[in-house]
């Protein structure tokens, strides 16, 4: 390993800042971080998986949240091997890849984060400029296209994202998680209120292998928001505090996430949608449009989230101060100004997500948190800390490993499927304003 420098990946001079998060500012960061898209896919997912997904879903909260603990311990280890790493540190993650494997496993976390979250931020854009068009679809004098609405979000995301570290835009995480409970609340009595006209009983979809399969990679990756985690734990106040953030966020999405996914699976069946609002469109109400905005201000809240980490990687890179001066707002200007384009130039970004994600989702939240800690674990040094991995961690880390794996190829191939589709193929906003 050698000594520790200050020139260690990712280690800058100490943060001044004495404002840090607590376990619960924690919590909200986990919870508002995931939470979101995935609440809106899961009663699909669950109809697609038939009652077997209804017991999938607080096993794969379980296993994603085993997972994050495991990320935690070893940033905790990291910590207690290399005192440095105690202050300020811009890429926590890549940090334990480099102490793992070295630059390949530095170079390899990094890619994998940057593709993943820029990537998401992409799809949170046109999410978020979509619901703006729902929302407003009759307003005539603030109904515009999506390709539009990309560009309003853009102005009011770049003073926000110029923000430094995740301690300094906590209430933001709060808005993001109070957004997806309400919407989460509300979501609950449209699916048991909504009309089905002619049908009397609730018919669901004859269970098939290969839907089951994909229902599954996305009620496994519903949970998967890890790339952010090590960012959140660092901004702790006492970072061994986070396996509790850990524990009670996925509690709380778990909370979220089983009532929505058992009632839409319940009263509305095989007429569920891919997302559940395209269901609940065909009937508004004043609660359809209530979560609406509630999921809109979340992907407002969860876009500045997402892209922290990116831009914190992109400056520690560029040698920029942590302090705010010029230089950061250019870049993170920047970085959000590339979100727009990639937007604007693919509407139809999800597919090609997918993709990416189901590698890079199954490295970051299931394979690296397994593989790191086993191999600290394994390191010994006379002046460290002596660490086991107890047999039964190792067992359940095999396990994870092939379950990401399985859940990580399905997403893929769902991904190539779509993309095939004829209609997968929109034209840029450049040539097609009107997209809808």
């Amino acid at each position: 390993m050698g000594s520790c420098l200050p020139s260690r990946d990712g280690y800058t001079s100490p943060d001044q800042d004495d404002l840090k998060l607590s376990v619960w500012t924690g919590v909200v960061f986990i919870a508002g971080e995931i939470a979101g898209s995935g609440l809106l896919a899961l009663p699909r997912a669950v109809e697609d998986t038939g009652w077997i997904g209804i017991v999938l879903l607080p096993l794969c909260c379980v296993a994603n949240g085993w997972c994050g603990i495991l990320l935690g311990r070893c940033w905790l280890i990291l910590e207690e091997r290399f005192p440095e790493y105690k202050e300020q540190c811009r890429n926590p993650y890549p940090a334990i890849g480099f102490e793992v494997f070295g630059k390949p496993g530095r170079f390899l976390v990094s890619a994998c984060i940057n593709v993943t979250l820029f990537g998401v931020a992409v799809v949170f854009m046109i999410l978020a400029a979509t619901n703006l068009n729902d929302i407003f679809v009759k307003v005539p004098l603030l109904h515009f296209s999506p390709c539009f609405y990309m560009i309003i979000i853009t102005v009011i995301e770049i003073p926000v994202v110029w923000l430094g570290t995740p301690k300094d835009f906590w209430p933001i995480a709060v808005a993001a998680t109070v957004t997806t409970g309400i919407a989460s609340l509300l979501l609950i009595p449209s699916m048991v209120l909504y009309p089905r006209t002619g049908v009397q009983y609730v018919e669901h979809i004859p269970l098939d292998v290969e839907r089951c399969a994909l229902g599954f990679g996305i009620i496994l990756f519903a949970f998967g928001g890890a790339p952010a985690f090590p960012t959140i734990q660092h901004d702790m106040q006492v970072t061994s505090d986070f396996n509790k953030a850990v524990i009670l966020g996925f509690l709380a999405l778990l909370m979220m996430y089983f009532p929505v996914a058992v009632v839409g699976y319940t009263f509305l069946g095989d007429t569920l949608s891919a997302n559940i609002l395209d269901t609940l469109e065909g009937y508004p109400t004043w609660m359809y449009y209530i979560i609406q905005i509630c999921m809109c201000t979340h992907l407002f809240s969860a876009f500045t989230i997402v892209l922290n980490p990116l831009c914190q990687a992109i400056e520690h890179q560029l040698d920029i101060p942590q302090n705010f001066t010029w230089k950061r707002a250019v870049c993170r200007t920047t970085c959000v100004l590339l979100v727009l384009l990639v937007s604007e130039l693919m509407p139809h970004f999800a597919p090609i997500l997918s993709l990416v994600g189901g590698s890079t989702n199954t490295l970051l939240c299931i394979i690296f948190p397994c593989v790191f800690y086993w191999k600290l674990c394994s390191f010994k040094d006379g002046k460290w800390p002596d660490r086991k991995i107890a047999l039964y961690e190792k067992v359940l880390c095999i396990i994870m490993i092939g379950v990401g794996g399985f859940g990580g190829a399905v997403t893929i191939y769902a991904a190539i499927e779509d993309l095939a589709k004829p209609e997968s193929f929109i034209p840029p906003c450049f040539v097609n304003t009107t997209i809808n």
